[in-house]
């Protein structure tokens, strides 16, 4: 987990998935993700998985203003459960969600992390 948790936290520090909030929960969940020199990173999150990430990496709870979420509608005090209602709400799993985490692993690739195009293709 300790890869996970610095790879989260390198997205965030570099703003990767400013934006592009979507295609960073579909890449997470459904890709495989290697770094630079093959180090396996992440062969897809389950969603309580990706929200006890996003609850250690403090992710910004404003990020689900992008899907179209208002922030106040979502468990304020208990931050897993924020994250795993907001990925439950994404539609992660749609035609958008794909073409946006298409476009993630392109931003990832030039950041120089391995990730499959597809779900279930390796790098």
């Amino acid at each position: 987990m300790d890869v996970l948790r610095e790879f989260v936290d390198d997205l965030k520090r570099q703003g990767y998935a400013r934006g592009n909030f979507l295609g960073m929960l579909n890449v997470l969940i459904g890709r495989q993700i290697r770094a630079a020199d093959g180090r396996l990173i992440s062969s897809g999150l389950t969603w309580r998985t990706l929200a006890e990430a996003l609850k250690k990496a403090r992710w910004d709870r404003e990020a689900v203003r992008e899907l179209g979420l208002d922030p106040a509608a979502l468990p304020p005090r208990d931050r897993q459960r924020y994250w795993y209602q907001t990925i439950a709400q994404a539609k992660v799993d749609s035609v958008a969600a794909s073409e946006a985490g298409n476009h993630f692993a392109q931003t990832l690739r030039s950041a120089g992390y391995l990730v499959s195009l597809r779900p279930g293709e390796t790098p």
